[in-house]
């Protein structure tokens, strides 16, 4: 059931006992989105636990009390008031789904979480979860300290890529600047954000030899083989080197995880590839979205490619007869000329 942002509050007002938790494949917006509801809940006297099922990236980490997250473990079982699930639908939180038999508030961004048989406060037109995090601490008088104001900027910042994706709004941008005025430095965040190891820029090196462009261009991919995929910290950015090229509306990221099990990210300047990751089990926004796929790494590429293809044929941003001659174009066989 949809319900305001003030029933929410009244939602939370009313638990004691109160897990939150976010998607697997966790990113800056869940993540700080959990942690800068950890530090306001705490505030105001809620007993709370954070929950997420899967690794947590080295960058994330830094941020305040990120510590606080944990794994469940099998079987394990907590009686709680309230699971609050934040930027995704109940479907894609693994394991924390069987923890407690609580009732659920769900507090999401992405079009694509259509709702259940819960509570549901979505806002699409928000540039992230953690910004309408920060309207809701402001119906639960909470004040931002530093820390909570650190979480809620890491979220925004992260899903808008710095604030240069098309989903940047002038309420991004006023939410950023209180969070900036109660502490937050950007130049920090963005320097923890982007920071890597020097393996991962070696598999950056080893992934943008892969690089493919398919459909005359139209879509652009880059291939993660596992052996990079399991030395690696985080392939945050990758995507955003190949998403600037000219002529490519589509591009995305395949990462070869474990055996049957690759993840997808996609980005696009126009494609709705939130449709296309839904076909395929996934979510997000028009311009950002992903998945995973349950197949190896040649199988999951023909999958992604057939359901990318299909949808831009269907949408009228390509042609029958592209999708069916095309021939993907490496870099090895892409020739330089003053065009190109």
């Amino acid at each position: 059931m949809n319900i305001t942002l003030p029933e929410a509050a009244e939602k939370i007002r009313a638990a004691n006992k109160i897990i939150l938790t976010a998607h697997i494949i966790p990113d800056g917006d869940a993540v700080g989105a959990v942690l800068a509801m950890y530090f306001a809940l705490t505030s105001i006297g809620k007993e709370v636990f954070c929950f997420i099922d899967d690794t947590i990236r080295k960058n994330l980490l830094e941020m305040p009390s990120a510590e606080k997250i944990q794994r469940p473990s099998d079987g394990e079982k907590i009686s709680a008031d309230l699971l609050v699930v934040l930027d995704t639908s109940p479907d894609r939180i693994g394991k924390v789904k069987g923890i407690t038999d609580a009732p659920i508030l769900n507090i999401d961004h992405h079009v694509t979480n259509k709702g259940g048989d819960f509570d549901l406060y979505v806002e699409p037109s928000a540039a992230a979860t953690c910004e309408i995090v920060f309207k809701l601490l402001q119906e639960l008088d909470v004040k931002v300290t530093r820390e909570i104001a650190v979480c809620l900027y890491t979220g925004m910042a992260t899903d808008t890529g710095f604030f240069n994706y098309s989903n940047t709004t002038p309420m991004t941008l006023f939410t950023a600047a209180e969070l900036v005025e109660a502490g937050v430095k950007p130049n920090e965040i963005a320097e923890q954000m982007e920071k890597k190891t020097f393996g991962d820029l070696k598999g950056l090196n080893a992934a943008l030899q892969t690089t493919k462009l398919f459909f005359d261009g139209k879509v652009i991919g880059m291939f993660v083989a596992r052996k990079y995929a399991k030395t690696l910290n985080t392939t945050e950015g990758f995507i955003d080197l190949i998403r600037v090229v000219d002529g490519a509306d589509v591009a995305f990221l395949l990462t070869d995880k474990d055996e049957n099990f690759c993840r997808v990210s996609m980005r696009s300047k126009g494609v709705d590839v939130s449709a296309i990751a839904k076909r395929l089990g996934g979510g997000g926004h028009v311009r950002a979205a992903g998945c995973t796929i349950n197949k190896n790494m040649d199988e999951a590429k023909d999958i992604l490619i057939k359901a990318i293809g299909e949808y831009m044929i269907e949408e009228g941003w390509l042609l029958p007869e592209e999708f069916l001659e095309d021939k993907e174009t490496a870099l090895d066989d892409f020739e330089y000329s003053e065009s190109n």
